[in-house]
């Protein structure tokens, strides 16, 4: 397979990172979701923040080498295409995702930054982006909060799709996506 994306189907770097970035979002998700099981200071609480954390930057990072990856390769095409309509919902949920993927983790480095705290990347500790503000970090974590949510059914819906897509419409869609079919 080619790590290039095709008119057929994508590559393997863009599937790699699709799956990669499932996994790292669904585990930035469990992290902040476990972390209230535990007493706030407690080690286990911390260190379910500190991978929230990283995780988080870690699908800001590479959902730049995700968008890079679109933009040097056709997206490939659906076959039956689908209708207007779907088509144009579907560009706006692949919008609205990369729009999370980019803005909720930026909201928690902000956050981070103007709540004056460490900022934590897998062994290293980033810049702040903005100096000390407590009420300013209070309002950005709010936002930041609420992307979660908003990411909750976004990523809902995003499978939700793909199974109508597999299942109703039996279109290649799903099929684009995995590794080793050719």
């Amino acid at each position: 397979m080619a790590w290039k994306n095709t008119e057929s189907r994508y590559g393997s770097l863009s599937i790699a990172l699709h799956w990669l970035m499932l996994v790292m979002i669904a585990g930035l998700y469990a992290c902040i979701e476990l972390k209230g099981n535990f007493p706030k200071g407690s080690d286990t609480r911390e260190l379910l923040k500190q991978w929230h954390f990283m995780l988080g930057l870690g699908v800001f990072a590479l959902v730049w080498l995700r968008l890079f990856a679109r933009l040097i390769a056709p997206t490939p095409n659906i076959k039956p295409a689908p209708q207007g309509l779907q088509q144009a919902l579907g560009k706006l949920m692949h919008l609205a995702l990369y729009a999370l993927m980019i803005g909720a983790p930026l909201a928690g480095w902000l956050v981070l930054s103007a709540a004056d705290k460490p900022i934590p990347f897998f062994g290293l500790e980033l810049p702040a982006l903005i100096g000390k503000n407590p009420p300013l970090a209070g309002e950005i974590k709010e936002w930041h909060e609420l992307a979660g949510v908003v990411g909750y059914w976004l990523i809902g819906l995003h499978a939700a799709a793909a199974l109508f897509h597999h299942f109703i419409s039996r279109d290649n869609t799903v099929v684009r996506m995995l590794p080793g079919r050719d």
